[in-house]
């Protein structure tokens, strides 16, 4: 039996099992049933997704850790950097090898929804910052599963280092020329692959770790969680505000994020290959988990309170301004559950201030020069976010040695 095999099986026979109600696979296989036929491959296994994780990459990275070869790969990697860069010399041959396989875009990929995206991002990339940020970003905290994966690695010891890695995933995959040879966004999008499967090896061995439920983090429903609180949210909050899109924009924005899926790992038949589809899985898998935690509360303040100080001066206006903005997009049930305070003067205004907001925007949004305009804004938005989580450095997707201190 190799090493991920008898984790998953510790996992599921040993100590997970009295912190999870005693949950057995054949139980957890009942709980899937999202069809295959749904998804952009259109068939599959059926397996529970909360029971399969990444079984190519995660034993190589286990193997990786174990032979304290990650300081070499990080540095190695840091000088890969761009979509048709070939991998760097000096890498560990069985590695190399996965990311060869890894890095290709799968057969189904449509080189022209992937440029016809980019119509959608010019236009929509303001809500896009917005519902990724205040909405999904501050969601996943509400997420006990990823709450806790995230509090309890490395990189829930430095927020601002975790926010970072995260941002730069997210700003190459919008890029406009994100899957083009000189884009980024296969770069990173394996880096973050790798690194979610050495946050699986690594967690299972913090002290911490039991007490949260001890399962094998990020699997692959985990992941789709994730997934459906960036585009589902999106597309869910685009349709409430009632803000124009062409069916062409909208199917070039789902295959963004189903090649997105893909390339960071998520198996093709557990993808949505419609907005209906994903709509169903959403329901499924994302809406019965969320639920308040000590770790999700306390990621959640930190967060808030460092796209605060962010701004520079006026930060509690800032934060107020910011707590409001979060409870519009997520509601009360979520926000009260994250500990959201609740803003006598701010919430009125941007519940009703928001939407008319979004009503003068889309007017002008119907202008020759408007989308370039937003872009070139949204743009410089995404750069000064670099800027400031970077500290005015490049920033590095890097494989992580360690848990969280302490």
């Amino acid at each position: 039996m190799d090493e991920l095999s008898r984790r998953k099986m510790l996992m599921i026979t040993g100590g997970a099992l009295g912190a999870l109600g005693m949950t057995t696979p054949a139980q957890a296989q009942s709980h899937w049933t999202w069809p295959a036929s749904g998804s952009v491959a259109g068939a599959g296994a059926g397996a529970d997704p909360r029971w399969v994780w990444d079984e190519e990459a995660d034993p190589l990275l286990a193997s990786i850790l174990d032979r304290g070869d990650v300081p070499r790969v990080n540095t190695l990697l840091r000088t890969w950097t761009r979509n048709d860069q070939p991998l760097p010399a000096g890498l560990p041959e069985d590695l190399r090898a996965f990311m060869e396989r890894a890095r290709q875009l799968p057969a189904w990929a449509d080189r022209a929804k992937l440029d016809r995206v980019g119509d959608f991002i010019k236009a929509k990339g303001t809500y896009l910052i917005l519902v990724y940020g205040l909405g999904g970003g501050m969601m996943s905290t509400a997420i006990p599963a990823e709450a806790r994966a995230v509090y309890h690695s490395k990189g829930g010891a430095d927020m601002k280092d975790r926010i970072a890695k995260t941002t730069k995933f997210g700003v190459d995959a919008h890029a406009l020329n994100a899957y083009q040879p000189d884009g980024d966004a296969i770069v990173s999008s394996v880096k973050t692959r790798l690194v979610h499967a050495a946050v699986r090896h690594l967690l299972p061995q913090s002290p911490h770790w039991p007490h949260t439920g001890g399962q094998i983090p990020i699997s692959q429903n985990d992941m789709l969680v994730t997934w459906h609180t960036l585009p589902t949210l999106v597309m869910r909050k685009l349709t409430d505000w009632r803000v124009r899109v062409s069916a062409a924009e909208s199917a070039a924005y789902l295959h963004l994020w189903q090649v997105n899926a893909h390339m960071l790992g998520i198996r093709d038949e557990y993808v949505p290959a419609t907005w209906e589809a994903a709509y169903a899985q959403s329901a499924q898998v994302l809406d019965p988990v969320l639920a308040p935690t000590p770790e999700g509360i306390s990621l959640a303040d930190t967060l808030l309170d460092m796209a605060s100080e962010a701004t520079g001066p006026g930060q509690p206006v800032t934060r107020a301004l910011l707590n409001s903005l979060t409870r519009y997009l997520l509601g009360d049930r979520v926000s009260d559950w994250i500990e959201i305070p609740r803003e006598p003067v701010w919430d009125p205004l941007v519940h009703n201030g928001l939407p008319l907001w979004v009503r003068v925007r889309e007017g002008f949004i119907t202008w020759p020069l408007a989308p370039p305009i937003s872009w070139t804004l949204d743009e410089l938005i995404r750069k000064l976010m670099l800027f400031y989580l970077g500290e005015a450095k490049p920033i590095s997707i890097e494989i992580p040695d360690t848990n969280r201190p302490g």
